[in-house]
């Protein structure tokens, strides 16, 4: 019974191979490797594998690898506004002369209206904008590949002529600030939806390896809200609904840009909610790096009200879910201890 010659146990088609080699020597044939079979395909486990030595290169996709914008912005001492050394009045209040930042206390708490799960939009819009002033101010002047579908150049976004030097100057926070606002107020997008699209824009510098400049930047962040819109609305705008927005761009215009963007960014559109976290934290440290943080306001007696709504609701769902989940192990744990029987000898 315990041979392996035995029928009851069955050896492996590898091990009865081996076996057998000696015999078998002259019908074996060599194994085929993946380039001759032609499966180059990489496989999934390959992908999900963090390269721990890639991180600091790829922060759109891994959670600990910083973001590209900030880090940016950190090289840059000078403030885009005119009023550099000016604290905003919304976050400081006079006392005796003196500057004093608003705290909480027992009787008063100061809240912003901006959260991970509902970001406010003007207030998301205007960090988004800012981060790609920093790209664009902070590029790297002789590095990166042009691609033409971003030439502003090559597919212009109005009739209007475009000046010789439309690589040569870089755009005013204020003006990216407007075209991003347009586009979000005409479509009616969401300000999770301008997080993921500064997420496809760095996706986009570090898989195809090219710089945003004054001369593309326009098409990169069209391309990227177009992406983020379809991804993150249930409800998504169509290619067709931009060309209202911007007059003279034709769909087929739209059709090409997608289809490049998505070849560029080699079809990965996901976005892990750690990913997400990252960039609306980071984003946060930009406002208050650059004075832009939301004005803080006394927590009301009917947002109070709303906020307590919100979280019990949010607890019943998670209460739900660990019943849900303490009815599908039940069998576990039900096994709290020992349990005697008695034992019928024979």
């Amino acid at each position: 019974m315990g041979s392996t010659s035995s029928c009851c146990v069955s050896s492996s088609p590898k091990l009865r191979r081996n076996a057998h080699s000696r015999l078998e020597s002259h019908n074996l044939e060599p194994e085929l490797s993946r380039e001759d079979t032609g499966c180059n395909l990489q496989h999934i486990s390959d992908r999900e594998n963090v390269d721990e030595l890639n991180l600091e290169y790829n922060p759109s996709d891994h959670p600990r690898a910083s973001t590209i914008f900030l880090s940016k912005s950190q090289t840059d001492v000078e403030l885009p506004s005119k009023n550099v050394h000016e604290k905003r009045k919304s976050l400081f209040i006079n006392h005796h002369g003196s500057r004093r930042r608003k705290h909480s206390s027992c009787s008063t708490i100061f809240l912003d209206d901006n959260t991970v799960s509902q970001p406010n939009l003007k207030f998301t819009i205007k960090c988004v904008s800012l981060a790609i002033y920093y790209h664009i101010k902070n590029r790297d002047r002789d590095g990166g590949m042009r691609q033409d579908i971003f030439d502003e150049k090559l597919h212009p976004l109005s009739k209007s002529e475009v000046p010789s030097d439309y690589d040569k100057h870089n755009p005013e926070q204020k003006q990216i600030y407007r075209f991003v606002r347009t586009l979000f107020s005409a479509a009616q997008l969401t300000a999770e939806c301008a997080i993921v699209t500064l997420v496809y824009v760095e996706r986009l510098l570090t898989y195809a390896d090219i710089d945003i400049g004054p001369g593309n930047w326009k098409r990169m962040v069209l391309g990227a809200v177009l992406l983020a819109s379809k991804v993150w609305d249930d409800q998504a705008v169509w290619n067709v609904d931009y060309c209202q927005i911007l007059k003279d761009i034709t769909v087929e215009d739209m059709n090409e840009l997608e289809r490049q963007f998505l070849e560029l960014l080699q079809f990965n559109i996901n976005v892990p909610s750690s990913v997400y976290a990252k960039y609306y934290f980071d984003l946060r440290s930009l406002s208050e790096t650059n004075n832009l943080s939301f004005p803080l306001e006394p927590l009301s007696r009917d947002k109070a009200q709303r906020l307590e709504a919100i979280s019990r609701l949010c607890d019943d769902k998670y209460k739900d879910a660990r019943r849900a989940a303490k009815k599908r192990s039940a069998s576990v744990d039900n096994l709290v201890g020992v349990q005697w029987v008695p034992a019928i000898l024979s």
